[in-house]
C-alpha cells in the first residue's frame, strides 16, 4: 500500500470520528433542555375507598396538596407491620385508588422483613404483603409493597421539549455535592404532570440530597 493510500486512509477515519463525535453532541443538547426539580418520595401508602375505610371508617381527608397536580397528603397515618418489624405514622396519599399499595425504600423494607421488587407504580403483580393498621382498624394485604423504581414526570409539553415520549428510558445526572448518574429513569408523560423527578430515600441519601436539587438528562439509556 502506497503512501497516499495510507493518508487517505486516515483521512477517512478521521472524518467519520469527527462526524460521529458532532452527532452526539448535538443529541446531548437536545436532551439537556434543561434542569429538573428533584423530589424524595419518602415511604408512604396509597389506599383503595375500601381498605381506607377499614381503617378510619371515612373517607380520606387532604391535609395539604403535593408536587404533582391532584395529588395530596392525608391527615390519616398507618402503621406498618412486617415480620421482622414495625413502622409507625406511615404517610397516607391520596386521593384512593381501586388498589393498595406501599412504597418503601430498599431500607424501610429490610427494616420490616420483606424483599419487594423494584416495580413502577400500580405494577404490584406477584409482590409481597403486608399488614396495616391504624388505631381503629387492620388491613391484612397479600400483596402491594414495592420499592418504587426512579422516574420523570412530564407534561407533554415538557416532554416535547426535552424530545422525549411516554416510557422512554433516560440517565439523569444529579447535581449535588456526591453527583451521580442514575440510568434507566422512566420517563411518564401526561396533560396532568407537572416536571419532577422522584427518586427514594436510599437514593437520595447516597447522592447527598437537598430541596431545590436539580437533574439534568445527559441520554436516553442504553439499550
Amino acid at each position: 500500500m502506497n503512501e497516499q493510500a495510507i493518508k487517505d486512509i486516515v483521512t477517512d477515519v478521521v472524518r467519520k470520528v469527527l462526524t460521529e463525535q458532532c452527532a452526539s453532541s448535538d443529541r446531548e443538547e437536545t436532551m439537556n433542555a434543561g434542569p429538573i426539580p428533584v423530589e424524595i418520595s419518602a415511604r408512604h401508602v396509597h389506599l383503595s375507598v375500601e381498605d381506607a375505610l377499614s381503617l378510619y371508617g371515612e373517607a380520606l381527608r387532604p391535609e395539604r396538596p403535593l408536587s404533582q397536580p391532584g395529588q395530596f397528603l392525608c391527615v390519616e397515618r398507618v402503621r406498618l407491620i412486617g415480620p421482622k418489624g414495625v413502622m409507625d405514622k406511615v404517610a397516607v396519599l391520596g386521593p384512593a385508588r381501586s388498589v393498595s399499595q406501599i412504597e418503601l425504600s430498599k431500607t424501610d423494607a429490610r427494616i420490616l422483613g420483606i424483599n419487594p421488587p423494584v416495580r413502577q407504580s400500580g405494577d404490584t403483580k406477584d409482590t409481597p404483603g403486608i399488614v396495616l393498621a391504624s388505631t381503629t382498624g387492620i388491613v391484612g394485604l397479600e400483596s402491594g409493597v414495592i420499592v418504587a423504581a426512579r422516574h420523570i414526570h412530564m407534561h407533554t409539553d415538557d416532554a416535547e421539549r426535552f424530545g422525549l415520549k411516554d416510557k422512554d428510558k433516560v440517565a439523569v445526572r444529579l447535581d449535588t455535592e456526591r453527583p451521580m448518574i442514575l440510568e434507566d429513569v422512566l420517563v411518564r408523560v401526561s396533560d396532568s404532570f407537572k416536571l419532577a423527578m422522584h427518586i427514594d430515600a436510599d437514593e437520595g441519601n447516597s447522592a447527598g440530597w437537598k430541596p431545590g436539587v436539580t437533574g439534568v438528562i445527559v441520554r436516553r439509556s442504553r439499550g
